[in-house]
């Protein structure tokens, strides 16, 4: 294969990030921790999970579907451990044992959850066959090793990579889950749909999604300070693969952003290390001799390897909401598709986020923004106004959409329930530090 070169990367990466059409598809991936319903507070028998797993591989064979945007399960593939659920969802181990559901690409919020509750359905019985329980936090409340309990080259080398700044990595590898929602990019002409409008209210409202869902007070069975503490976790990690890309035309920036993101594993044949040298980014790797320098399939993976909170995969992925007990996580679903979808909610919550844009200046974990809504959470007045002003919008849209009233309903009573009173999820736990999710 021809290898590359600075020119060819950067004009390849800015020509598949954003694919353009319509909008009009979602999709979600989510994070669990997997506890022992008998005794949360200790780690899982390793072959009790595979054991669910492997159920779940002889009731349902890979069917083959289609899912959003082939790539939408790249980074994985080689590690899935059982392809696809009833409804298509496909279902993935991550490093420290974590288990994601990824649902495939819906035509709609309503066909998106009816699908994935399905399917979710379906994988909370496998586990709780086995005596085990899918828990959604942002981060691991309870005290535990965090090894990679995966231990697969890409994974032994992020390790690596990880542990050269710090346990911040290892934490993110081994004690986090997320719920991330997944949306098209949109169209070139002016307006609502225009897919650099979208890219950047999904920046500007990344903070407010970050406080409205904090859902990670405690580490090692003591609280952080944080609400959030897996964003707080991100932002302490390589910057190079977790901030936002800069300002400018987004792929452009985009592209600027993953060849100046260090290298974090390179593919090796024959059983060798995956291991990166310290420091190389993939422009270096590119400036090297013609003979030494990488291909377009290494360029392919490098960018499974960044994680910024808004991440271009030729539709827009959200990456910035932490895990959310039972199912919480239709909430923040619904919210991001009608603000996304709906033009009168999009101008509202463009004018609800006004009031914050000098603190969006840095549009990513370590910008002000981000860490009071890290901190604070909903206690946070003006990132509170903001998601009532969302949340109502929201529920507006959905009104005018004729959406399910159940989903309508969740909304209103999760907005209710924390931003109206300036809570998160993470204050419950707080205050109930003992509690513990038992959806099966």
């Amino acid at each position: 294969m021809t290898p590359l070169t600075e020119s060819t990367a950067e004009a390849f990466v800015a020509s598949t990030c954003f694919k353009i059409g319509p909008p009009a598809r979602i999709g979600v991936e989510l994070e669990w921790l997997v506890h022992d319903s008998e005794q949360p507070d200790r780690a899982p028998d390793p072959e009790r999970i595979a054991a669910a797993l492997a159920a779940l591989d002889h009731q349902h064979p890979d069917r083959g579907e289609n899912h959003q945007g082939k790539q939408q399960h790249t980074e994985h593939t080689q590690y899935t451990e059982h392809p696809v659920l009833p409804g298509g969802s496909r279902i993935t181990r991550e490093p420290g044992g974590q288990v994601e559901l990824s649902s495939p690409a819906a035509d709609g919020l309503v066909a998106c959850i009816r699908t994935t509750g399905a399917d979710l359905a379906a994988l909370r019985a496998a586990f709780a066959a086995q005596g085990l329980s899918l828990v959604g936090y942002g981060v691991e409340p309870h005290p535990k090793d965090r090894q990679v309990t995966l231990r697969q080259p890409r994974y032994l080398a992020m390790e690596e990579f990880f542990d050269r700044a710090g346990p911040w990595g290892r934490i993110m590898m081994c004690a986090t889950a997320s719920t991330q929602v997944c949306l098209d990019a949109g169209t070139e002409a002016p307006g609502s749909t225009d897919f650099r409008e979208r890219w950047r209210l999904a920046h500007r409202l990344g903070p407010v999604l970050v406080a409205a869902f904090a859902n990670s007070p405690l580490l090692d069975g003591r609280p952080t300070g944080y609400r959030s503490a897996r964003q707080a976790v991100w932002a302490r990690m390589d910057r190079t693969r977790t901030q936002a890309p800069g300002a400018g035309d987004p792929r452009e920036a985009w592209a600027r952003y993953v060849l100046d993101a260090k290298v974090l594993c390179v593919r090796r044949a024959d059983g060798a290390p995956w291991s990166a040298p310290s420091g190389l980014t993939f422009r270096d790797w590119l400036r090297r001799p013609e003979a030494e320098r990488p291909t377009l399939a290494d360029l392919e993976y490098h960018t499974t390897t960044l994680f910024p909170p808004v991440r271009p995969r030729g539709y827009l992925e959200l990456r910035m909401i932490d895990a959310q007990p039972d199912d919480g996580w239709i909430v923040p679903a619904a919210l991001a598709a009608a603000l996304f979808a709906d033009p009168r909610a999009t101008d509202a919550a463009q004018a609800a986020l006004e009031p914050l844009s000098a603190a969006l200046a840095e549009p990513g974990p370590r910008g002000p923004a981000w860490s009071r809504a890290a901190t604070r959470g909903m206690a946070d007045p003006v990132l509170r106004r903001a998601a009532l002003d969302c949340f109502a919008a929201a529920e507006a849209a959905l009104g005018r959409a004729g959406v399910d009233g159940g989903i309508r309903s969740a909304l209103a009573a999760f907005a209710e329930r924390y931003p109206s009173r300036g809570r998160c999820p993470a204050d419950d736990l707080l205050e109930h530090p003992s509690r513990e999710d038992a959806p099966c």
